[in-house]
């Protein structure tokens, strides 16, 4: 990454050695303080069991993960798109993120992609280069929105659900390590009602902190958390991922070659 002495904090902070949500509105919108709680509570555990080695953070925009996986890491590669709405003074490396990356096979041992492959015109492709660019035994660590708002228009293209997740990473010779729904039902309507709220003048903002901070606590209740689980499956507010490029053992190889061949067919 480029200057890392100069970076600092944007969407997520660490509080009292917890990755949580930031409060400064610049960086992260108030409407959006529900799905970033749910993403760090995700993200966290997922970077300190998996991140390792040389990893690129691809779709990178203001690197806001980097101090959750920093020390996980020998090093990291910032790449983005030239036309990224963010900040880019940490960005190693501009290409088109939707197309053939300009790097090596088998040049990393984690990729982190956060909210990208929903912009990606070609998921197959997408999720192909991952694989190519990944050493044996390498992880991708990822998440998408499912029952979310249109964003970052006109490069919206999809909304991936579990299944499409499992056949892009069965197709790409990639093992499904974890894969889990983020929110449920409650969470969609707080989130939609909050984002709603937030465009109006002057109360808006203050009236969508105020409900993503109650959706935040009522998730902590019996009664959300059993909403949550009964919902979760058919109505999410997105996917979380983890999936493996098999290590260097015959087994691993012939299960994923099988199981690609059959979503192929």
């Amino acid at each position: 990454m480029r200057s890392p002495t100069t970076w600092r904090a944007s969407k997520y902070v660490i509080a009292h050695g917890r990755l949580r949500p930031s409060r400064d509105a610049g960086a992260l919108a108030p409407s959006s303080r529900l799905i970033a709680r749910l993403l760090t509570d995700r993200y966290q555990p997922a970077l300190a069991t998996h991140a390792r080695g040389r990893l690129l953070d691809l779709g990178c925009g203001t690197v806001p993960f980097y101090a959750a996986y920093r020390d996980q890491v020998d090093d990291n590669i910032c790449v983005d798109w030239p036309s990224s709405l963010h900040r880019n003074m940490h960005i190693d490396v501009f290409c088109d993120v939707s197309r053939t990356l300009p790097f090596a096979d088998a040049t990393f041992d984690t990729i982190l992609s956060s909210d990208v492959i929903e912009h990606l015109p070609d998921p197959v492709l997408a999720f192909r280069e991952m694989a190519r660019l990944l050493r044996p035994g390498g992880k991708v660590i990822l998440n998408t929105p499912f029952l979310y708002m249109l964003h970052e228009v006109p490069h919206d293209y999809y909304r991936h659900t579990r299944y499409s997740l499992e056949r892009l990473a069965a197709i790409a010779g990639l093992r499904v390590v974890q894969l889990e729904e983020i929110g449920g039902l409650p969470e969609v309507l707080a989130d939609m009602l909050g984002k709603g709220i937030g465009t109006l003048p002057l109360l808006g903002g203050p009236l969508a902190i105020f409900l993503q901070a109650t959706a935040i606590a009522l998730g902590k209740t019996s009664v959300w958390a059993r909403l949550r689980r009964m919902s979760r499956d058919r109505f999410p507010l997105g996917y979380f991922l983890v999936a493996a490029k098999p290590g260097l053992g015959h087994d691993d190889d012939d299960r994923l070659r099988d199981a690609r061949d059959a979503v192929i067919a």
